[in-house]
């Protein structure tokens, strides 16, 4: 969380603030002395303007450890190099094959960014549909 917080360069207690946190509980977070209940996690990335899957990232990044998810979306073209910060995943890691043609994988990702999008819709409206936001 950190690592996402200072890439945006925002200080803790803006974060808290619009999460709905003590600062001092932000930084339990970041340091891991504490663990967030899903409810409080979803509202700190939400404030972050992150999901689940770039908090993976960032852990992965932070930790120095090979990237084992892709971000939906984010498919770099043929021979383009991996974005700064770290390698650029993609289509073809999402799926676990080593090549899909240009156009369909441009086309996979839109959907698997939509499919993820209405996974997060649904589970910000709790199944009922409609957003109380």
């Amino acid at each position: 969380m950190r690592w996402l917080r200072e890439k945006e360069g925002r200080r803790q207690y803006e974060i808290a603030l619009a999460a709905g946190v003590t600062k001092a509980m932000l930084s339990a977070y970041e340091t891991g002395k504490q663990s967030p209940s899903l409810q409080s996690l979803e509202r700190v990335l939400e404030a972050l303007g992150a999901d689940l899957v770039e908090l993976a990232s960032a852990l992965d990044y932070v930790n120095e450890r090979r990237p084992r998810r892709a971000r939906v979306g984010e498919v770099p073209a043929a021979g383009e190099a991996p974005a700064a910060g770290g390698p650029a995943p993609d289509v073809r890691t999402i799926l676990g094959v080593e090549e899909i043609p240009g156009e369909e994988e441009a086309a996979l990702a839109r959907m698997l960014d939509g499919f993820h999008r209405l996974l997060r819709y649904y589970h910000r409206t709790g199944g009922r549909g409609r957003s109380d936001d």
